[in-house]
């Protein structure tokens, strides 16, 4: 199953702050530049394509749903976009093989807003994971939000990580969430299944969001790891013992949220040293995160000081 927010036919979870979004558009209240923040993997970037097909397909045949909140894969504006020849829209993200979302992807954004519009329609620029514009880009970025331009609208993804003062004061931000219970509906919803069903309880906490549970699930296929009859425990034990977290980078981020999840489901006021070692680990990932430190080093200690502890 795809779940590239792109392709997703269905909003689930999110239907509120759409249906305040469009309302705004419909009475020209919209503003041009719109920050969705919240944690990765809730529906952000989701709800931005909805926003935007309700707006591009709007005079199409097979205009988009609005009473069902989906929208029609037969819609010109959607094809378009799958193709990446949409003249009314510009995705920008971090590509592949890089860590960072670089200036020249930003010039080529540039060039691409000063070109004349082929239509009377609005042009959106989506740009996701705003957290990975290095400095230059985001210096950039600001040239160009500063130049205003009625017909177009950014829209720029924040995973709820720290956003430069002077990026956040040329944006209105909207907060999305999702409730623990909100996110169970919502991958139950998109696998047609109970996650309950298909992972261990110990690997599902308050924050796990749909997006994080869908890459679970699909790690667990593409390495065989049964979640079901796993605890938190031995999950962490495998991973780190055949590290699997060199194979794809995204695994990092699982072990990142299981180590916290770990010292969360087991930490006491009786046990000074479990305490002591949640304060050293909490730094060292954070450390980790910030300096781009050796992954390794920090994964195998864990399991010598906890997990075999």
């Amino acid at each position: 199953m795809n779940l590239e927010p792109s392709t997703q036919k269905n909003l689930y979870g999110h239907k509120l702050t759409f249906k305040t979004l469009t309302h705004l558009y419909v009475n020209n209240k919209l503003p041009s530049k719109i920050l969705l923040s919240g944690e990765k993997g809730i529906g952000k970037c989701t709800l931005a394509y909805h926003l935007i097909n309700f707006v591009l397909s709007k005079d199409e045949e097979y205009s988009y749903d609005y009473k069902n909140c989906e929208i029609n894969f037969e819609n010109k504006s959607f094809k378009l976009i799958q193709n990446n020849s949409n003249p009314n829209f510009n995705l920008i993200d971090v590509a592949k093989d890089k860590k960072n979302i670089d200036i020249a992807q930003i010039r080529e954004l540039i060039l691409n807003l000063n070109k004349s519009s082929f239509n009377l329609k609005k042009r959106f620029v989506l740009i996701d994971n705003i957290e990975l514009l290095n400095t230059n880009s985001v210096n950039a970025l600001l040239k160009v939000l500063e130049e205003p331009n009625e017909n177009i609208n950014f829209i720029l993804i924040n995973n709820n990580k720290r956003v430069i003062s002077t990026l956040l004061s040329r944006c209105v931000n909207f907060k999305v969430f999702l409730t623990h219970d909100a996110s169970i509906e919502v991958i139950n919803k998109i696998l047609s299944e109970n996650i309950y069903d298909l992972v261990n309880s110990e690997l599902i906490d308050n924050y796990s969001t749909p997006g994080h549970l869908f890459k679970l699930l699909n790690f667990s296929k593409d390495y065989k790891i049964d979640l079901i009859n796993l605890n938190l425990r031995d999950f962490l034990t495998i991973v780190i013992n055949d590290k699997i977290y060199k194979k794809e980078s995204y695994i990092s981020q699982f072990i990142y949220s299981f180590i916290e999840l770990y010292f969360r489901d087991n930490i006491s006021m009786n046990n000074i040293n479990l305490l002591k070692l949640y304060t050293y680990f909490i730094k060292k990932i954070r450390d980790t995160k910030i300096y781009n430190l050796d992954e390794e080093s920090i994964f195998m200690e864990f399991e010598n000081k906890v997990l075999n502890g």
